[in-house]
């Protein structure tokens, strides 16, 4: 299998899992790009991707359609009003908050495993086959800054903005592959052109 057909089946297996994360929680809105989350780890939410981190961004989800202001910091610090939701959603963080990134490490309850645990082996496998296709050519393409400096997201992270303010940090590479559309407006992160000009 090629590198250029296996995300499109990783991203679908992500709607999946996150479609069914909606069965328990219907106010959440759509996962409207999930092949964005593909090969970007996020050292604000502590989490490679798995269904630990789905349900992290889903916690995100949330807390925009309920106008929750859920993070600080320029999104990395987990606010208590985030861990709120966590703990309803069957995340918990058992230990006092981060000093820099709040209670973005939260972990599966045992009740949520239990509950996710089909989707959980399903993405797993996904995961799995993913990894092994894209290291399986690794030899003979060239895959750009993150693969050269590994799964922790590497390249030059710069702000991409949305119309209703908020913002993230992003590797330009990864916007340009699909829009990150955001969760409290619905209209897409773009990188400003002061930025854009200077991260050229």
């Amino acid at each position: 299998m090629s590198t250029t057909q296996t995300p499109p089946v990783l991203a679908a297996e992500l709607a999946e899992a996150w479609a069914d994360i909606q069965r328990y929680h219907p106010e959440l809105p759509d996962l409207a790009a999930p092949e964005s989350l593909i090969g970007e780890s996020s050292s604000a939410c502590g989490h490679e991707l798995s269904f630990e981190r789905l349900l992290h961004e889903a916690v995100h989800g949330i807390a925009a359609a309920r106008g929750i202001r859920d993070t600080s910091r320029a999104g990395r610090y987990h606010n208590r009003r985030f861990l709120a939701i966590a703990e309803e959603m069957g995340l918990d963080h058992p230990e006092e908050p981060h000093p820099s990134s709040g209670f973005s490490l939260v972990t599966l309850t045992s009740e949520a495993k239990r509950r996710y645990r089909p989707t959980i082996e399903r993405l797993q496998r996904a995961l799995k086959a993913h990894t092994a296709a894209t290291s399986a050519d690794t030899a003979r393409s060239f895959r750009g800054p993150a693969a050269r400096h590994g799964s922790s997201g590497g390249g030059v992270r710069v702000k991409a903005v949305c119309d209703c303010g908020r913002n993230v940090r992003v590797v330009p590479s990864v916007l340009a592959q699909a829009p990150i559309v955001c969760g409290g407006c619905g209209k897409p992160f773009r990188i400003p052109e002061i930025v854009g000009a200077a991260a050229s």
